[in-house]
C-alpha cells in the first residue's frame, strides 16, 4: 500500500513556522511536473517531496493530534465524575481501573507530539496511544456490564471515526487504526455474552462499511492536499524562475554588451541617487571622462573586431584602477567612459586619472594610425565637487568633466586636464 504523507491544507498553515518552499533540483521540479499531469487520484509522493511536504504539515498536524488527545482526556475525565454522581457504585467502581488508563495514554501521546521526531516513532506513538485509547473505552463497557457493553464499544467506534477524520496523518497509519479498532469491537462483540456469533460478525460489517467510507474520504483529503501542494511548488519555482529572467534583462539593460560594465542608463541612475534628487552631492565627488585618442584611426586601420577588443581591455584598465567597492565605471557612448568617484577631491581624482592614463599607454595596445603614440592613449578630463563647494548638479559636474576633456584634447591629447577657472593640463 503506497503511504500518503499529513493530508494538511498548504493555505491553512501558520505562516510563522512554514517549511520555505523552494526545490532546486531539477529532478525535483520535473517530478512535480510529472505529477500535475497525471489524474488526481495517481498522485504519490515520494523521495525529496514526501519529505518536504512532512516537514510542511508537520506544524498543523501536531497541534490537532495534541488538542485531539487533551480533549479526550478531559472528556473522559469528566464523564467518569458523571457516573460516579449518577450511578450506582457497584457500576462505577468497575469502571475505574480502565478509565484511568485513557487520560494518561492521551497525555503521554500529546508530550510525544511537542516537537518532530523520526516518523516511524510519532507514528508507533500515536498508533500505540489510539490502541490503548480505544482499549480503555471498551474495557469500561466491558466492566461495567449490561447496557454500557453495547454502548462503550459504539462509542469506541466513535472516538476511532473522529480521529479518523481530523488526524491529517499517513495513509498507512489511518489504516492501522482503523483497523485496530475494527478488530477490538469484533473481539469484544464475540465476546459478549448476550450477543450471538452471527449478530457480532454482521455488526462488525456494518460499521466497517462506515469506516472504510471515513477512511475513503480521508484519502481523498490527503490526495487534494498533496496536489496543492505541488502546485504551490510549481508556482513557486515559476515566480522565481521570472524574478531571475527579470532580474538578468534588469542587469542586462544596465550592463553595456561589449565591454561588460555598466552603461549610459546605469551611470545615470546611479548620480541620481547618490545627489538624491538636489543640486549636491553630500560626500562630494569627482568625474573622469575619458576618451580613447584616434579611435576611428584604429577601427580603419585594424577593422572593427580589434577596435571592439581595444574597448574591452581599456574597460578592464580602468576597472582596475579604481576602488571596486565605491567607485563607479560606465561606458558612456563610442570610445568614451565616465568614472564616478565618489568622496574624492581634486588631488586624489588627478591621481586617478593619471594611473588610468600611464595604465592604458603602458598596456601596449596597437593603434598604428594613431597620430599621438604608436599605442591607444587616453585624453581625460576632470571635473570636482568638494564637500564644501558651491552647489554643482550631476549635469554640471558631467558637462565641466566633458569641457576638460576637450581641452585635453586641444592641447595634445593623451593627457589629463582638470575643470577649474583656470583648467590645468598634466
Amino acid at each position: 500500500m503506497d503511504v500518503q504523507e499529513n493530508a494538511v491544507p498548504i493555505g491553512s498553515l501558520d505562516t510563522s513556522k512554514q517549511v520555505p518552499l523552494h526545490v532546486q533540483d531539477p529532478a525535483a521540479m520535473a517530478e512535480v511536473e510529472r505529477l500535475l499531469t497525471r489524474r488526481t487520484r495517481d498522485i504519490r509522493l515520494k523521495g525529496e517531496l514526501r519529505r518536504l511536504f512532512r516537514e510542511r504539515s508537520w506544524s498543523r498536524t501536531a497541534k490537532i493530534v495534541r488538542a485531539w488527545m487533551i480533549w479526550v482526556a478531559l472528556l473522559d475525565v469528566l464523564t467518569l465524575s458523571l457516573n460516579m454522581l449518577m450511578l450506582p457504585r457497584a457500576v462505577t467502581l468497575p469502571m475505574l481501573p480502565p478509565s484511568s488508563i485513557l487520560p494518561a495514554v492521551a497525555m503521554a501521546v500529546a508530550v510525544a507530539w511537542q516537537r518532530p521526531r523520526a516518523p516511524w516513532l510519532q507514528g508507533l506513538s500515536l498508533i500505540a496511544g489510539m490502541f490503548l485509547i480505544l482499549l480503555s473505552i471498551a474495557l469500561v463497557g466491558v466492566s461495567a456490564g449490561g447496557e454500557f457493553y453495547e454502548r462503550h464499544l459504539n462509542i469506541m467506534l466513535f472516538v476511532a471515526i473522529t480521529a479518523i477524520i481530523i488526524f491529517g496523518i499517513p495513509l498507512a497509519w489511518t489504516v492501522t487504526i482503523a483497523v485496530l479498532a475494527l478488530g477490538l469491537y469484533l473481539v469484544f462483540q464475540l465476546l459478549n455474552p448476550g450477543l450471538e456469533i452471527g449478530s457480532a460478525v454482521a455488526a462488525t460489517l456494518f460499521f466497517a462499511s462506515g469506516i472504510i467510507a471515513t477512511v475513503v474520504a480521508r484519502r481523498t483529503m490527503t490526495i487534494l492536499a498533496q496536489k496543492t501542494f505541488l502546485l504551490e511548488l510549481r508556482d513557486r519555482s515559476r515566480v522565481a524562475e521570472l524574478a531571475d529572467a527579470n532580474g538578468r534583462l534588469e542587469h542586462l539593460a544596465r550592463t553595456d554588451p561589449l565591454a561588460g560594465i555598466a552603461n549610459r542608463r546605469w551611470m545615470m541612475e546611479t548620480l541620481d541617487r547618490l545627489w538624491g534628487g538636489g543640486t549636491k552631492c553630500p560626500a562630494g565627488a569627482a568625474m573622469l571622462m575619458c576618451d580613447i585618442d584616434e579611435f576611428k584611426n584604429l577601427n580603419d586601420r585594424l577593422g572593427h573586431a580589434e577596435g571592439d577588443r581595444c574597448l574591452v581591455e581599456v574597460a578592464d584598465i580602468i576597472q582596475d584602477c579604481v576602488r571596486r567597492d565605491r567607485d563607479h565605471v560606465a561606458r558612456y557612448g563610442g570610445e568614451e567612459f565616465l568614472v564616478l568617484l565618489p568622496g574624492v577631491d581634486a588631488r586624489g581624482a588627478i591621481a586617478v586619472a593619471e594611473q588610468i592614463r600611464k595604465s592604458v599607454e603602458a598596456g601596449t595596445f596597437p593603434n598604428p594610425g594613431s597620430r599621438v603614440s604608436r599605442y591607444v592613449t587616453l585624453s581625460i578630463g576632470v571635473a570636482v565637487q568638494a564637500s564644501a563647494a558651491e552647489t554643482v548638479s550631476p549635469e554640471q559636474l558631467q558637462r565641466q568633466a566633458d569641457a576638460a576633456l576637450y581641452l585635453a584634447k586641444q592641447a595634445g591629447r593623451n593627457r589629463v586636464v582638470l575643470h577649474g577657472p583656470v583648467s590645468s593640463s598634466i
